[in-house]
Protein backbone atom coordinates (compact mmCIF):
# COMPACT_ATOMS: atom_id res chain seq x y z
CA UNK A 1 0.00 0.00 0.00
CA UNK A 2 2.72 2.34 0.86
CA UNK A 3 4.42 1.73 -2.67
CA UNK A 4 1.06 2.16 -4.75
CA UNK A 5 0.64 5.69 -2.32
CA UNK A 6 4.15 6.55 -3.40
CA UNK A 7 2.95 5.85 -7.10
CA UNK A 8 0.03 7.78 -6.70
CA UNK A 9 2.07 10.97 -5.25
CA UNK A 10 4.36 10.63 -8.07
CA UNK A 11 2.01 10.78 -10.81
CA UNK A 12 0.31 13.55 -9.04
CA UNK A 13 3.29 15.11 -9.32
CA UNK A 14 4.06 14.70 -12.82
CA UNK A 15 0.13 15.86 -13.89
CA UNK A 16 1.09 19.23 -12.57
CA UNK A 17 4.51 19.48 -13.35
CA UNK A 18 2.43 18.72 -17.11
CA UNK A 19 -0.19 21.34 -16.18
CA UNK A 20 2.48 23.97 -15.73
CA UNK A 21 4.58 23.23 -18.62
CA UNK A 22 1.23 23.32 -20.88
CA UNK A 23 0.32 27.01 -19.23
CA UNK A 24 4.44 28.06 -19.64
CA UNK A 25 4.00 27.31 -23.38
CA UNK A 26 0.48 29.40 -23.18
CA UNK A 27 1.49 32.93 -22.62
CA UNK A 28 0.00 35.01 -23.91
CA UNK A 29 0.50 38.77 -24.59
CA UNK A 30 -1.91 41.08 -25.11
CA UNK A 31 -0.90 44.35 -27.21
CA UNK A 32 -2.94 46.37 -24.91
CA UNK A 33 -1.62 45.43 -22.40
CA UNK A 34 1.79 47.06 -23.12
CA UNK A 35 0.17 50.51 -24.67
CA UNK A 36 -1.51 50.06 -27.72
CA UNK A 37 -4.61 51.95 -28.44
CA UNK A 38 -7.44 51.10 -31.08
CA UNK A 39 -8.28 54.38 -32.53
CA UNK A 40 -6.46 53.58 -36.08
CA UNK A 41 -4.82 56.64 -35.78
CA UNK A 42 -2.04 56.14 -32.68
CA UNK A 43 1.34 54.41 -33.93
CA UNK A 44 1.36 51.43 -31.90
CA UNK A 45 4.52 49.77 -33.56
CA UNK A 46 6.60 50.56 -30.37
CA UNK A 47 3.56 48.50 -27.97
CA UNK A 48 3.78 45.84 -30.30
CA UNK A 49 7.68 45.46 -29.90
CA UNK A 50 7.12 45.64 -26.24
CA UNK A 51 4.29 42.61 -26.45
CA UNK A 52 6.87 40.60 -28.86
CA UNK A 53 10.02 41.15 -26.50
CA UNK A 54 8.58 40.01 -23.76
CA UNK A 55 7.03 36.81 -25.69
CA UNK A 56 10.44 36.65 -26.36
CA UNK A 57 12.09 36.82 -22.93
CA UNK A 58 9.58 34.36 -21.73
CA UNK A 59 10.97 31.79 -23.93
CA UNK A 60 7.68 31.69 -26.36
CA UNK A 61 3.64 32.71 -26.82
CA UNK A 62 1.21 34.44 -28.17
CA UNK A 63 1.14 37.90 -28.91
CA UNK A 64 -2.21 39.19 -29.28
CA UNK A 65 -4.20 42.18 -31.30
CA UNK A 66 -7.31 41.90 -29.29
CA UNK A 67 -11.01 42.43 -31.45
CA UNK A 68 -11.35 45.89 -30.23
CA UNK A 69 -11.10 48.00 -33.02
CA UNK A 70 -8.19 49.15 -35.44
CA UNK A 71 -4.20 49.45 -34.54
CA UNK A 72 -2.22 51.57 -36.75
CA UNK A 73 1.14 50.27 -36.78
CA UNK A 74 4.77 51.07 -38.70
CA UNK A 75 7.27 48.30 -39.03
CA UNK A 76 7.79 45.28 -36.49
CA UNK A 77 9.44 42.20 -36.67
CA UNK A 78 8.35 39.01 -35.20
CA UNK A 79 10.38 36.51 -33.52
CA UNK A 80 11.43 32.75 -33.00
CA UNK A 81 8.41 30.42 -31.36
CA UNK A 82 5.88 33.35 -31.55
CA UNK A 83 2.15 33.29 -32.24
CA UNK A 84 0.88 36.53 -33.77
CA UNK A 85 -2.74 36.32 -33.22
CA UNK A 86 -5.05 38.56 -34.52
CA UNK A 87 -8.40 38.24 -32.93
CA UNK A 88 -11.94 38.55 -35.58
CA UNK A 89 -12.79 42.05 -35.72
CA UNK A 90 -9.28 42.93 -34.93
CA UNK A 91 -7.26 45.26 -37.75
CA UNK A 92 -3.72 45.79 -37.80
CA UNK A 93 -3.25 48.14 -40.21
CA UNK A 94 -0.43 49.55 -42.18
CA UNK A 95 0.60 53.53 -41.51
CA UNK A 96 0.62 55.12 -44.18
CA UNK A 97 3.63 57.65 -43.50
CA UNK A 98 6.60 56.32 -45.65
CA UNK A 99 9.27 58.08 -43.57
CA UNK A 100 8.44 55.02 -41.39
CA UNK A 101 9.77 52.31 -43.82
CA UNK A 102 13.03 51.96 -44.19
CA UNK A 103 14.20 48.81 -44.21
CA UNK A 104 14.20 47.25 -47.97
CA UNK A 105 12.85 44.62 -48.86
CA UNK A 106 15.60 43.12 -51.54
CA UNK A 107 18.34 43.81 -49.39
CA UNK A 108 20.67 46.16 -51.55
CA UNK A 109 18.61 46.57 -53.82
CA UNK A 110 16.07 49.22 -53.00
CA UNK A 111 13.66 50.07 -55.63
CA UNK A 112 11.08 47.22 -54.86
CA UNK A 113 9.25 47.72 -51.96
CA UNK A 114 10.25 47.95 -48.02
CA UNK A 115 8.95 45.69 -45.17
CA UNK A 116 6.42 46.13 -42.85
CA UNK A 117 6.02 42.96 -41.10
CA UNK A 118 9.22 40.97 -40.89
CA UNK A 119 11.27 38.18 -39.30
CA UNK A 120 14.76 36.83 -40.21
CA UNK A 121 16.42 33.43 -39.01
CA UNK A 122 13.84 32.02 -37.29
CA UNK A 123 11.61 28.95 -35.78
CA UNK A 124 8.37 27.75 -35.23
CA UNK A 125 6.40 30.86 -36.10
CA UNK A 126 2.92 31.27 -36.25
CA UNK A 127 0.30 33.62 -37.66
CA UNK A 128 -2.83 33.19 -36.89
CA UNK A 129 -6.41 34.37 -35.98
CA UNK A 130 -9.74 35.51 -37.83
CA UNK A 131 -9.00 39.26 -37.82
CA UNK A 132 -7.55 41.46 -40.40
CA UNK A 133 -3.74 42.63 -41.40
CA UNK A 134 -4.60 45.69 -43.92
CA UNK A 135 -1.57 47.11 -46.16
CA UNK A 136 -3.62 50.36 -46.89
CA UNK A 137 -2.32 50.03 -49.95
CA UNK A 138 -4.02 53.08 -51.23
CA UNK A 139 -2.47 55.19 -49.42
CA UNK A 140 0.48 54.65 -50.94
CA UNK A 141 -0.76 54.77 -54.81
CA UNK A 142 -1.07 57.75 -56.60
CA UNK A 143 -4.37 58.54 -58.89
CA UNK A 144 -6.83 56.63 -59.93
CA UNK A 145 -6.54 55.53 -63.80
CA UNK A 146 -9.58 52.94 -65.47
CA UNK A 147 -6.93 50.15 -65.61
CA UNK A 148 -4.67 50.61 -62.22
CA UNK A 149 -3.18 53.02 -59.76
CA UNK A 150 -0.34 55.38 -60.57
CA UNK A 151 2.58 54.51 -59.52
CA UNK A 152 3.99 57.41 -57.29
CA UNK A 153 7.71 58.31 -57.72
CA UNK A 154 10.75 57.77 -56.34
CA UNK A 155 14.59 58.53 -56.40
CA UNK A 156 16.35 55.46 -54.54
CA UNK A 157 14.20 53.54 -52.57
CA UNK A 158 10.26 52.71 -53.53
CA UNK A 159 8.58 53.06 -49.58
CA UNK A 160 5.66 50.99 -51.06
CA UNK A 161 5.39 48.13 -47.50
CA UNK A 162 5.25 44.45 -48.27
CA UNK A 163 2.69 43.00 -45.37
CA UNK A 164 4.67 39.49 -44.62
CA UNK A 165 8.08 39.50 -45.25
CA UNK A 166 10.16 36.05 -43.85
CA UNK A 167 13.62 35.19 -44.24
CA UNK A 168 15.28 31.90 -43.28
CA UNK A 169 11.91 30.57 -41.12
CA UNK A 170 11.72 27.10 -39.98
CA UNK A 171 8.55 25.38 -38.98
CA UNK A 172 6.21 28.48 -40.20
CA UNK A 173 2.25 28.38 -40.33
CA UNK A 174 0.20 31.69 -41.94
CA UNK A 175 -3.44 30.11 -40.87
CA UNK A 176 -7.22 31.72 -40.84
CA UNK A 177 -6.13 35.24 -41.25
CA UNK A 178 -7.07 37.75 -43.98
CA UNK A 179 -4.76 39.97 -45.60
CA UNK A 180 -6.02 42.76 -47.39
CA UNK A 181 -4.84 45.65 -49.65
CA UNK A 182 -1.58 45.22 -49.95
CA UNK A 183 0.69 48.14 -51.55
CA UNK A 184 3.14 45.58 -53.00
CA UNK A 185 3.77 42.06 -52.77
CA UNK A 186 1.44 40.30 -49.82
CA UNK A 187 3.25 37.80 -48.33
CA UNK A 188 7.13 36.75 -49.41
CA UNK A 189 8.49 33.86 -48.02
CA UNK A 190 12.33 33.70 -48.65
CA UNK A 191 14.49 30.81 -47.50
CA UNK A 192 11.57 29.55 -45.87
CA UNK A 193 11.07 25.33 -45.06
CA UNK A 194 8.71 23.51 -43.45
CA UNK A 195 5.56 26.05 -44.12
CA UNK A 196 1.97 25.78 -44.03
CA UNK A 197 -0.30 28.35 -45.48
CA UNK A 198 -4.05 26.95 -44.76
CA UNK A 199 -7.55 29.09 -45.18
CA UNK A 200 -6.27 32.66 -45.51
CA UNK A 201 -7.95 35.12 -47.29
CA UNK A 202 -6.18 38.05 -49.13
CA UNK A 203 -8.24 40.71 -50.57
CA UNK A 204 -5.77 43.42 -52.87
CA UNK A 205 -7.33 45.85 -54.97
CA UNK A 206 -6.86 44.78 -58.58
CA UNK A 207 -5.51 48.11 -59.60
CA UNK A 208 -2.28 47.83 -57.62
CA UNK A 209 0.38 46.83 -59.33
CA UNK A 210 2.93 44.61 -57.59
CA UNK A 211 0.23 43.61 -55.08
CA UNK A 212 1.65 39.89 -55.51
CA UNK A 213 -0.69 37.07 -53.19
CA UNK A 214 1.97 34.60 -51.98
CA UNK A 215 5.21 34.61 -53.53
CA UNK A 216 7.18 31.26 -52.23
CA UNK A 217 11.00 32.57 -52.97
CA UNK A 218 14.36 30.04 -52.62
CA UNK A 219 11.19 28.16 -49.92
CA UNK A 220 11.14 24.50 -49.63
CA UNK A 221 8.47 22.05 -48.30
CA UNK A 222 5.59 24.70 -48.27
CA UNK A 223 2.04 23.64 -48.91
CA UNK A 224 -0.37 26.43 -49.45
CA UNK A 225 -3.96 25.25 -49.21
CA UNK A 226 -8.03 26.15 -48.73
CA UNK A 227 -6.90 29.70 -49.71
CA UNK A 228 -8.56 32.80 -51.68
CA UNK A 229 -6.49 35.02 -53.13
CA UNK A 230 -7.53 38.14 -54.95
CA UNK A 231 -4.47 40.43 -56.21
CA UNK A 232 -3.51 43.00 -59.47
CA UNK A 233 -0.42 40.81 -59.68
CA UNK A 234 0.33 36.92 -59.60
CA UNK A 235 -2.04 35.49 -56.86
CA UNK A 236 0.40 32.56 -55.94
CA UNK A 237 4.00 32.27 -57.59
CA UNK A 238 7.53 30.79 -57.47
CA UNK A 239 10.76 32.32 -57.91
CA UNK A 240 14.26 32.40 -57.20
CA UNK A 241 15.52 35.85 -56.44
CA UNK A 242 18.95 36.75 -57.10
CA UNK A 243 19.20 38.63 -54.22
CA UNK A 244 18.95 35.51 -52.01
CA UNK A 245 20.75 33.44 -53.87
CA UNK A 246 22.72 31.79 -51.15
CA UNK A 247 19.26 29.99 -50.08
CA UNK A 248 18.94 27.62 -53.30
CA UNK A 249 16.21 25.85 -54.71
CA UNK A 250 12.83 26.56 -54.68
CA UNK A 251 11.08 22.85 -54.02
CA UNK A 252 8.48 20.73 -52.80
CA UNK A 253 5.83 22.63 -53.22
CA UNK A 254 2.10 21.64 -52.67
CA UNK A 255 -0.93 23.94 -54.12
CA UNK A 256 -4.56 22.70 -53.17
CA UNK A 257 -7.70 23.74 -53.36
CA UNK A 258 -7.56 27.68 -53.65
CA UNK A 259 -9.07 30.11 -55.32
CA UNK A 260 -7.59 32.58 -57.09
CA UNK A 261 -8.65 35.78 -59.36
CA UNK A 262 -5.51 38.02 -60.70
CA UNK A 263 -4.96 41.11 -63.18
CA UNK A 264 -1.61 38.87 -64.36
CA UNK A 265 -1.01 35.73 -63.94
CA UNK A 266 -3.59 33.60 -61.02
CA UNK A 267 -0.58 31.12 -60.50
CA UNK A 268 2.83 31.82 -61.86
CA UNK A 269 6.49 30.17 -61.86
CA UNK A 270 9.32 32.92 -62.79
CA UNK A 271 9.87 35.24 -64.14
CA UNK A 272 13.04 35.80 -61.85
CA UNK A 273 14.77 32.37 -61.57
CA UNK A 274 18.32 32.30 -60.91
CA UNK A 275 18.15 28.62 -59.49
CA UNK A 276 15.62 25.69 -60.12
CA UNK A 277 12.27 25.32 -59.30
CA UNK A 278 11.10 21.60 -58.97
CA UNK A 279 8.84 19.08 -57.50
CA UNK A 280 5.77 21.42 -57.32
CA UNK A 281 1.92 20.21 -57.44
CA UNK A 282 -1.11 22.09 -58.49
CA UNK A 283 -4.11 20.55 -57.75
CA UNK A 284 -8.10 20.89 -57.33
CA UNK A 285 -8.03 24.94 -57.94
CA UNK A 286 -10.09 27.53 -59.28
CA UNK A 287 -9.05 30.59 -61.38
CA UNK A 288 -11.54 32.67 -62.33
CA UNK A 289 -11.63 36.35 -64.43
CA UNK A 290 -7.63 36.29 -64.30
CA UNK A 291 -5.57 37.86 -67.71
CA UNK A 292 -3.74 34.43 -67.35
CA UNK A 293 -4.28 31.33 -65.43
CA UNK A 294 -1.30 29.31 -65.51
CA UNK A 295 2.04 30.72 -66.50
CA UNK A 296 5.78 28.86 -66.44
CA UNK A 297 7.39 31.93 -67.70
CA UNK A 298 11.70 31.32 -67.17
CA UNK A 299 13.82 34.31 -67.54
CA UNK A 300 17.20 33.68 -66.45
CA UNK A 301 19.55 30.59 -65.94
CA UNK A 302 17.93 28.59 -63.89
CA UNK A 303 15.26 25.52 -64.60
CA UNK A 304 11.94 24.77 -63.90
CA UNK A 305 11.38 20.67 -63.83
CA UNK A 306 9.06 18.39 -62.35
CA UNK A 307 5.52 20.29 -62.57
CA UNK A 308 2.30 18.67 -62.01
CA UNK A 309 -1.24 20.87 -62.88
CA UNK A 310 -4.10 18.47 -62.69
CA UNK A 311 -8.35 19.08 -61.79
CA UNK A 312 -8.19 22.70 -62.53
CA UNK A 313 -10.57 25.46 -63.88
CA UNK A 314 -9.40 28.40 -65.71
CA UNK A 315 -11.30 31.53 -66.82
CA UNK A 316 -8.85 34.23 -68.50
CA UNK A 317 -9.68 37.22 -70.51
CA UNK A 318 -8.01 40.36 -71.71
CA UNK A 319 -6.82 43.06 -70.08
CA UNK A 320 -4.79 46.32 -70.63
CA UNK A 321 -1.30 45.96 -71.52
CA UNK A 322 -0.33 47.49 -68.08
CA UNK A 323 -0.86 44.18 -67.12
CA UNK A 324 1.54 41.24 -68.81
CA UNK A 325 -0.45 38.46 -70.23
CA UNK A 326 -3.02 38.48 -73.09
CA UNK A 327 -5.75 36.25 -71.95
CA UNK A 328 -3.61 32.69 -72.22
CA UNK A 329 -5.43 30.53 -70.26
CA UNK A 330 -2.07 28.46 -69.98
CA UNK A 331 1.41 29.86 -70.57
CA UNK A 332 5.03 27.84 -70.97
CA UNK A 333 7.73 30.23 -71.90
CA UNK A 334 11.43 30.53 -72.32
CA UNK A 335 13.30 33.97 -73.25
CA UNK A 336 16.12 35.28 -72.06
CA UNK A 337 15.37 38.72 -70.24
CA UNK A 338 15.76 42.19 -72.00
CA UNK A 339 18.53 44.35 -71.18
CA UNK A 340 16.53 47.31 -70.77
CA UNK A 341 17.31 50.55 -68.75
CA UNK A 342 14.84 49.97 -65.60
CA UNK A 343 15.30 51.01 -61.88
CA UNK A 344 15.76 47.35 -61.01
CA UNK A 345 17.74 45.83 -64.22
CA UNK A 346 21.03 45.36 -62.90
CA UNK A 347 19.67 42.88 -60.43
CA UNK A 348 18.37 40.56 -63.09
CA UNK A 349 21.46 39.60 -64.34
CA UNK A 350 24.73 37.66 -62.71
CA UNK A 351 27.21 40.09 -61.26
CA UNK A 352 29.20 41.71 -63.60
CA UNK A 353 27.01 40.68 -66.57
CA UNK A 354 25.33 43.00 -68.98
CA UNK A 355 22.76 40.70 -70.11
CA UNK A 356 21.78 37.12 -69.11
CA UNK A 357 20.56 33.62 -71.20
CA UNK A 358 17.42 31.22 -70.09
CA UNK A 359 17.56 27.85 -68.90
CA UNK A 360 15.37 25.09 -69.50
CA UNK A 361 11.47 24.02 -68.95
CA UNK A 362 11.16 20.30 -68.35
CA UNK A 363 9.14 17.64 -67.61
CA UNK A 364 5.60 19.82 -67.42
CA UNK A 365 2.06 18.22 -67.04
CA UNK A 366 -1.40 19.76 -67.36
CA UNK A 367 -4.35 17.36 -66.35
CA UNK A 368 -7.59 17.28 -66.54
CA UNK A 369 -7.80 21.38 -66.90
CA UNK A 370 -11.18 22.66 -68.03
CA UNK A 371 -10.53 26.74 -69.71
CA UNK A 372 -12.80 28.86 -70.64
CA UNK A 373 -10.49 31.86 -72.65
CA UNK A 374 -10.42 34.51 -75.32
CA UNK A 375 -7.71 33.41 -76.20
CA UNK A 376 -5.53 29.86 -76.12
CA UNK A 377 -2.89 28.26 -74.71
CA UNK A 378 0.54 29.28 -75.48
CA UNK A 379 3.77 27.41 -75.27
CA UNK A 380 7.08 28.88 -77.06
CA UNK A 381 11.06 28.83 -76.48
CA UNK A 382 13.58 31.08 -77.86
CA UNK A 383 15.13 27.74 -79.37
CA UNK A 384 13.89 23.98 -79.82
CA UNK A 385 16.45 23.04 -76.62
CA UNK A 386 14.61 25.29 -73.95
CA UNK A 387 10.76 23.55 -73.62
CA UNK A 388 10.70 19.56 -73.31
CA UNK A 389 8.09 17.19 -72.43
CA UNK A 390 5.50 19.17 -72.14
CA UNK A 391 1.89 16.83 -71.84
CA UNK A 392 -1.36 17.94 -71.90
CA UNK A 393 -3.24 15.33 -71.27
CA UNK A 394 -7.39 16.05 -71.01
CA UNK A 395 -7.48 19.76 -71.37
CA UNK A 396 -10.20 20.93 -72.99
CA UNK A 397 -10.58 24.78 -73.92
CA UNK A 398 -13.59 26.84 -75.01
CA UNK A 399 -12.69 30.10 -76.87
CA UNK A 400 -15.39 32.62 -76.28
CA UNK A 401 -14.64 36.49 -76.89
CA UNK A 402 -16.19 38.97 -74.01
CA UNK A 403 -14.28 42.12 -74.26
CA UNK A 404 -13.15 44.64 -76.50
CA UNK A 405 -9.80 44.10 -76.09
CA UNK A 406 -7.70 43.43 -79.40
CA UNK A 407 -7.06 40.00 -80.17
CA UNK A 408 -4.98 37.91 -81.89
CA UNK A 409 -1.52 38.68 -79.79
CA UNK A 410 0.05 36.82 -77.45
CA UNK A 411 2.25 38.29 -74.75
CA UNK A 412 5.95 37.35 -74.04
CA UNK A 413 7.14 40.19 -71.55
CA UNK A 414 10.06 40.70 -70.27
CA UNK A 415 12.10 39.36 -72.98
CA UNK A 416 14.70 39.93 -75.71
CA UNK A 417 13.09 40.93 -78.54
CA UNK A 418 9.40 41.10 -78.97
CA UNK A 419 7.04 40.99 -76.59
CA UNK A 420 3.50 41.51 -77.91
CA UNK A 421 3.45 38.51 -81.06
CA UNK A 422 1.07 39.84 -82.98
CA UNK A 423 -0.20 35.61 -84.58
CA UNK A 424 -3.97 34.03 -84.96
CA UNK A 425 -6.02 32.90 -81.91
CA UNK A 426 -5.35 29.40 -82.09
CA UNK A 427 -6.39 26.46 -79.22
CA UNK A 428 -2.92 25.72 -79.11
CA UNK A 429 -0.05 27.32 -80.28
CA UNK A 430 3.40 25.92 -79.95
CA UNK A 431 6.72 27.51 -81.21
CA UNK A 432 10.18 26.18 -80.80
CA UNK A 433 9.44 23.70 -78.23
CA UNK A 434 10.65 19.73 -78.14
CA UNK A 435 7.94 17.23 -77.29
CA UNK A 436 4.83 18.67 -76.87
CA UNK A 437 2.35 16.38 -76.49
CA UNK A 438 -1.59 16.81 -76.98
CA UNK A 439 -3.78 14.08 -75.60
CA UNK A 440 -7.46 13.71 -75.41
CA UNK A 441 -8.29 17.08 -75.61
CA UNK A 442 -11.46 18.96 -76.38
CA UNK A 443 -11.61 22.23 -78.20
CA UNK A 444 -14.67 24.06 -78.95
CA UNK A 445 -15.98 27.96 -80.45
CA UNK A 446 -18.50 29.44 -77.39
CA UNK A 447 -20.89 32.06 -78.82
CA UNK A 448 -18.89 34.72 -79.81
CA UNK A 449 -15.62 32.40 -81.14
CA UNK A 450 -12.34 35.04 -81.92
CA UNK A 451 -12.32 36.67 -85.02
CA UNK A 452 -9.42 36.06 -85.61
CA UNK A 453 -8.81 32.41 -85.76
CA UNK A 454 -6.38 30.23 -86.83
CA UNK A 455 -5.68 26.68 -87.01
CA UNK A 456 -6.81 24.94 -84.04
CA UNK A 457 -3.61 23.40 -83.33
CA UNK A 458 -0.52 25.51 -84.64
CA UNK A 459 2.68 23.77 -84.54
CA UNK A 460 6.01 26.13 -85.51
CA UNK A 461 9.30 24.05 -84.44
Amino acid sequence: MRHLKSISVALTMLLLMGCQVKKNTDKVFNIVDYGAVADGVTDNASAIKQAIDACAKAGGGKVVVPSQGVFLTGPFDLTSKMELHVEGGATLLANPDTAVYTQSAFRENPGEGTIWIGGKDLHDVSVTGLGVIDGNGIKFMGKELEDSYELLPFNVKDPRPHVLTLVNVRNLRIENVTFRHSAYWTVHLIGCTDGVITGITIDNSLKIRNSDGIDLDHSKNIRISDCNIKSGDDSICLKNRREFEEYGNCENIVVTNCLMCSRSCAFKIGSENMDTIQNVTVNNCTILASNRGIGIQNRDEGVVQNVLFSNIIVESLYFSDVWWGKSEPIYVTAYRRANIDHKDASWRFPEGATEGFVGEVNDITFRNIQCRSENGIYVSGESKDKINHILFDGVSLVLNRVTDYEGGIYDRRPCEGVGLVKAKTSAFYIDNATDVQVRDCDIRMGDNPPAEMGKLIHRTN
